[in-house]
Parts: C-alpha cells; sequence; structure tokens
C-alpha cells in the first residue's frame, strides 16, 4: 500500500485542544528560579567575595629536563618550541 505524505495526518488522539496542550507545558515566565545549580552545589561565588578562609592545595613542579622557560614571555614550554638562544635565555617560536 502507498502512502500519501501530503494527506493530512489526523488521528483520534491529535483532537486535543490549544488550550489543553497550553496547560501542560509549563510556563517558561513564571517567577520560579532552579536554585540548585548542578555545576556548582555548593553556591556560587560573587566578584569580591572574601575568600580569605578558603585553604587552596596547590602542587607547583619545577621544570622538567625537557622544558625551558622563554625569556620574552615567561612561559615555560617544551624543548621543541625553542627558536634561538641568547646570551639570557632561549626564546620560544611564538616570541621570535
Amino acid at each position: 500500500m502507498a502512502t500519501d505524505y501530503d494527506a493530512p495526518r489526523k488521528t483520534e488522539d491529535d483532537s486535543e485542544s490549544i488550550e489543553a496542550l497550553k496547560e501542560r507545558v509549563p510556563d517558561k515566565m513564571s517567577g520560579s528560579v532552579d536554585v540548585e545549580d548542578s555545576d556548582n552545589p555548593s553556591g556560587f561565588e560573587l566578584p569580591g567575595a572574601d575568600l580569605s578562609d578558603v585553604d587552596l592545595d596547590v602542587v607547583v613542579l619545577p621544570p622538567q629536563e625537557d622544558e625551558f622557560t622563554c625569556v620574552e614571555c615567561f612561559l615555560v614550554k617544551h624543548r621543541t618550541q625553542i627558536d634561538h638562544q641568547t646570551s639570557i635565555g632561549a626564546i620560544c617560536t611564538e616570541c621570535a
């Protein structure tokens, strides 16, 4: 049997009114705010907030044997990015 795709596909289940459909959809402009933020469950910090009581644990590694510090941009980079050496140190390809 061939299907006529241009014919309207209305069934008895599709007889709901637009008002009934609008009642099932939540109002996006309502005043309710989602308090729980899944990305930041502990809340959020405002800019300029006092963070003096917060302890940060940071491990700082010294430059490795295959790394150098560029004397122009002061970034630690891999030795493959050395462009040339000067009397004060190495310069990376981006700064050259």
